[in-house]
C-alpha cells in the first residue's frame, strides 16, 4: 500500500464530481462522554472547482465550538516542512535506486523526472521520506494542491469564527510513524508509491468518486485493488495513530468538529470501532 492508498490524496480529471442529491461526504455525529459534536473524513489535496461542501457540513461546522485536525500544526508550513527535512534526512545513505527492485527503476527514475527532481537528489533521505516526496512529485502534472483540500477550507472557516483550532497528534508523531517504520518496510512503501504513481490519475479518480459520494465501503477496499495492504505499514500509520486518536478524542468536551483523513474511518481498527468499542455513539449523518 503506498501513500496514495494510505492518505488518500486525490487528483480528477478536467470534470470535478460533485456530491450526488441528497448526500456527500460521510459525515457522523460522535456522543458521549461529555462530547456531542461531529467526525468527518477528509481528502488532503485537490484539485480546483471540488463543490463538496454541503448543507449538512456547513450545518455542523456553524454549530460546532472548535475545530479538531489530525494536527493543528500543519498551519505552520514552514514549521513543518523543517521538521521533516529533520526527520527525513540520514547521512551515508545508499542511492534511491538500490532501494528498489530492479525492474522498478525505470519508473522511480521517470516519476521523479517528471516531478522535477531526480532519484540522485532523493538519495539524502531516508525510503519512507523518499516515498512522500516521489508521491508529491507524481502529483505535479494532475494539478492538485494542498491548498484545495479540505482541511485549509474547515482552518479558513473557524479562524474566520473566531472558534478554536486544535489537533489529536502532534506532526512530529505523524512522521515519527513513518521514520520508526523497519527499513524493508520503508522499501516496500516506496515501491509500492512508484507502482501507484504509475497509473496515479486513474487511482485517484476512483478514490475522489467514492468519497465525494460517501461511499465508505469503496475507500475502505481501495487500497486492495491496487497494492496489497503492507500489515506493519498499515498498523504503524494507521490502525496505531487511530489508537492514540482515541485517548486524544476522550481528552475532549462540548461540540467539537474532528476532521481526519478518510483512510482512518474506513477497514479495520477504523477510528470509528474503537470510539464506539470505549462507549461513543457514532450515527451516521451523511
Amino acid at each position: 500500500m503506498g501513500l496514495a492508498a494510505l492518505f488518500l490524496i486525490v487528483a480528477c480529471g478536467s470534470q470535478p464530481p460533485a456530491p450526488p442529491p441528497g448526500g456527500g461526504p460521510a459525515l457522523w455525529r460522535i456522543e458521549g462522554k461529555g462530547i456531542d459534536g461531529w467526525l468527518f473524513g477528509t481528502i488532503h489535496v485537490l484539485p480546483d472547482n471540488v463543490q463538496w461542501r454541503t448543507a449538512p457540513i456547513g450545518d455542523a461546522v456553524a454549530r460546532a465550538d472548535r475545530l479538531v485536525l489530525e494536527s493543528a500544526e500543519i498551519q505552520d508550513q514552514a514549521r513543518t516542512l523543517a521538521l521533516f527535512e529533520k526527520m527525513g534526512r540520514s547521512p551515508g545513505l545508499p542511492p534511491l535506486e538500490t532501494r528498489v527492485p530492479g525492474k522498478d527503476k525505470a519508473a522511480l527514475n521517470e516519476i521523479a523526472n517528471k516531478g522535477g527532481t531526480s532519484s540522485q537528489a532523493l538519495s539524502g533521505y531516508e525510503s519512507w521520506a523518499a516515498a512522500m516526496l516521489l508521491s508529491a512529485a507524481a502529483q505535479q502534472a494532475l494539478h492538485v494542491s494542498q491548498d484545495n483540500g479540505v482541511e485549509p477550507a474547515l482552518i479558513a472557516a473557524f479562524k474566520d469564527a473566531g472558534k478554536p483550532i486544535g489537533g489529536l497528534e502532534t506532526v512530529e508523531r505523524q512522521f515519527r510513524a513513518f521514520d520508526t517504520l523497519p527499513e524493508a518496510a520503508q522499501q516496500r512503501l516506496l515501491a509500492d508509491t512508484v507502482h501507484e504513481a504509475k497509473d496515479m490519475r486513474t487511482l485517484y479518480d476512483r478514490i475522489l468518486k467514492a468519497w465525494i459520494r460517501g461511499d465508505v465501503a469503496t475507500l475502505a477496499r481501495e487500497d486492495q485493488l491496487s497494492e496489497e495492504p503492507d500489515p506493519v505499514v498499515e498498523r504503524a500509520v494507521l490502525v496505531e495513530r487511530n489508537r492514540d486518536w482515541v485517548k486524544a478524542v476522550e481528552a475532549l468536551d462540548g461540540h467539537p468538529f474532528i476532521a481526519v483523513g478518510a483512510g482512518h474511518l474506513a477497514g479495520k481498527g477504523n477510528l470509528i470501532e474503537l470510539l464506539e468499542a470505549r462507549g461513543y455513539k457514532v450515527t451516521r449523518v451523511q
